[in-house]
This record gives C-alpha cells, structure tokens and sequence, in this order.
C-alpha cells in the first residue's frame, strides 16, 4: 500500500571539501531513516556549489544542482568509496568576482562578494526545514556560519585529516591510515631490494595524525609532523641509523604534506589559492628525499645512500571504505536523524571517548585540532611517543 501519510518536511544534504570513503554510507544512513521516518531529501550537489549555482525558477533545470534522493538511489552507491553527489571547495560567503552565478551578477560586483543572502533564500526556496553538511572544518565553518543566521543545521565530521574539532573521529580517517600502511608495506620490498630509505608524502596540511598513527603501528621508523619544525640532519642521522640495524638495509619516514624543516617552508605546488585560501600543498616529500640523499654521505661513511620518494595522494582516498568508515557513517547519519526527530539542531555528532554523542556546532570554529606535541610526539627521535595506552581512545591521539 502506497504511504499516505503527510510528508513531516524535507532535509537536504551536502558533501564539501575532498573526497574520502565513507561519504556515500553516510547518505545512504541518512536517507533510508529520513524516508522511513516520511522527511523528503534532496541532495545538494557539488557541496556549497550546488545551493548558489541552482536558479529559484520552476522553469529552469536545475539537475546539477540538486536531486531528491530515494533509497534506490542510496542503495546503489551506498557501499562504495567518494561521493556521488559531487564535492567542491566553495564558499558563498567569499565568492570571487568571476565565480558569481550570471543571476546575481548584477547585484554582487565586488572582487570578494557574501552569496550567503542568495543561500538561505534558495534554502527556503527548496522548502529545506534541516541542513545537514558532510564535510571537515572549512565546509562546517560555513554551516556554522548559516546556523547563526537562522538555518537549522545538523553537521557531520569528515576529513581524512581527522583534524575537525570537537571530536575523536572524522570519516575517511580509518581508510586513511589503513590505506597508508599497506602502502608502506608494499614499497618496502623495492625498499629492501635496493638498500635504500623510502621517503613517504602523506596528507596532512596542519595536523600529522595522518603520519603518526601508522608510523606507531609500525609501519614507518620515523615521522615529521606539520606541528613541529624539525632538524633535516637530525632526520637523516636517524634514517640512517636505523637502516644500518634493519637487516634487509632500509629505512622509512612518514612525511605529512604541510611539514616544514630549519631553512625550509611550507612547500606549494603552485600559487593557486581555492575559497578558503589554501594552496594546493605538495612537494615537500621530494624536497625531504632530496636534502636526505645530498646529507646521507656525512652518517654513512662518506657514501651517499639512494632514495625512494613516492607521493601516496590520492590513493589513500579513493576507493571503498573499511570497516570502521562502513559503520561510523552508518551511526553519523542516524545520531543526525535522532536530532532532527526531536527537533534538535546546531549541534555536530561526534565519536567522544568511545562513544557517540554531539556538541555545539560552533566547535568547529572556536578551536584547532592537532596534535599534541608535548603529550605524543618525541622532538628529538622524530616519531610518537608514549606513557600508556590504558583507558586511550580508538587512535589515542585526539581532541583534549
């Protein structure tokens, strides 16, 4: 029998920022309790991009702006890595001048213009009675900022980074480091094989969660962090050392994408700013092999040791989710859904000590998440460090 019953109101959601696994499950959970619970949902698409390019005109098509959701739709992609509703870095409250919809051009002419007016009035358009946005601080920041403005917004960490405020876990970190030390492990035969110290360039742009935990699983001898400063000669005293004592004769360094050394700094690829002015990072993990190779000679008896320099990129962000970025989303969505049921919003869900829980979503703005230096990161042998693992969270290192 068909459902009669009178639609309770509709929930959009949107997917900003880059792309990790665990975006789709995240929908997926989302959706199929929404429609169950008799909420229409739409998709907004493209993140931030969709709700400003769309046109308040029954007349015009607005497919690649938004689509309603069905749990056919869901189902389809629901197991699978990325996100099917597309992902930007937009922020309406910081549009460029050329970047304007061709609608509001007439009225926001300034080199940097505020499209939130635009945002909220195509919200309403829509009918949207909750927002929910999946995505790590920059995309939270703006739902922060819609939140203040009177939109009823329910929000949703994801970051490979795992470096959103507020919480211990963010989707897509998991994936992340398990995708890592795979990685690291596969190159350690050609490693091995040609006796030299494999340099890895992980992401990473303020916080090195992403280059500690696998190098405390194992899977690398050292680790340098966005977070501190480091010493190349002392990296590469210690690289060499330890290759002597491994027996196959290598050695492995993690090296977080927005880490820095005495003399050098943070490494772009070009000077290409997106919306919320970051610069696309990269090469700091060829410049590191480089000074490593030229520096080797000193420790290593006058003789030079050679360089394996990979970039993992985005092989650590493509692809199907584990386990943990299949069921953390899955419990994301409903914790989301359980608030909007009871008329809850302003809030971001979180995993806190174990535990599912949220917290305001002003989080997002009012603090940094990054590593603790003092408390997990040996300055001197340039990897994790610690007292106890007895009561610590899934992956130790977290928000205090």
């Amino acid at each position: 029998m068909a459902n009669t019953k009178k639609t309770k109101g509709v929930i959009a959601i949107l997917t900003g920022g880059g792309d990790v696994p665990g975006l789709n499950p995240a929908i997926r959970a989302i959706t199929i309790r929404a429609i169950r619970e008799n909420y229409k949902v739409i998709g907004l698409r493209r993140g931030w991009a969709g709700i400003i390019t769309m046109k308040r005109d029954k007349k015009a098509d607005n497919s690649n702006c938004y689509m309603e959701l069905t749990e056919e739709i869901v189902n389809r992609t629901g197991r699978t890595g990325g996100t099917f509703l597309h992902s930007s870095r937009t922020r309406p409250s910081h549009m460029p001048k050329a970047n304007v919809p061709e609608q509001y051009k007439d009225t926001y002419n300034a080199e940097i213009n505020d499209l939130t007016p635009e945002v909220i009035k195509s919200l309403e358009y829509l009918n949207v009675d909750y927002l929910i946005p999946i995505g790590g601080d920059d995309t939270l920041s703006y739902g922060v900022r819609l939140y203040k403005e009177g939109v009823k917004v329910v929000a949703i960490p994801k970051t490979m980074d795992n470096d959103v405020p507020g919480t211990d876990y963010c989707i897509g970190f998991s994936t992340c480091v398990t995708r890592t030390i795979n990685m690291t492990n596969t190159l350690r035969t050609s490693a091995g094989s040609h006796e030299r110290i494999l340099v890895l360039e992980v992401f990473g742009r303020y916080a090195g969660f992403t280059a500690m935990l696998p190098t405390m699983a194992g899977a690398g001898n050292r680790c340098v962090i966005p977070e501190y400063k480091f010493d190349i000669n002392n990296l590469t005293e210690l690289l060499v050392q330890d290759r002597a004592k491994n027996p196959s004769n290598y050695s492995v360094v993690l090296v977080s994408e927005g880490a820095m050394y005495e003399g050098a700094e943070m490494m772009f690829q070009d000077q290409e700013k997106d919306m919320f002015g970051h610069a696309k990072l990269g090469g700091i993990g060829e410049i590191v092999s480089t000074s490593i190779k030229d520096l080797s000679a000193k420790y290593n008896k006058g003789k030079n040791i050679n360089i394996i320099n990979q970039k993992l990129g985005y092989l650590v962000r493509g692809g199907d989710p584990d386990a943990i970025d299949s069921i953390v989303p899955m419990a994301y969505g409903n914790l989301a859904l359980d608030l909007i049921l009871k008329g809850i919003h302003g809030r971001l869900v979180v995993l806190k000590n174990g535990r599912y829980d949220n917290v305001p979503i002003d989080v997002v703005t009012s603090s940094k998440k990054i590593v603790n230096i003092d408390k997990f990161y040996n300055t001197d042998r340039l990897r994790p460090h610690y007292k106890s693992f007895e009561m610590s969270p899934l992956f130790i290192m977290t928000s205090d």
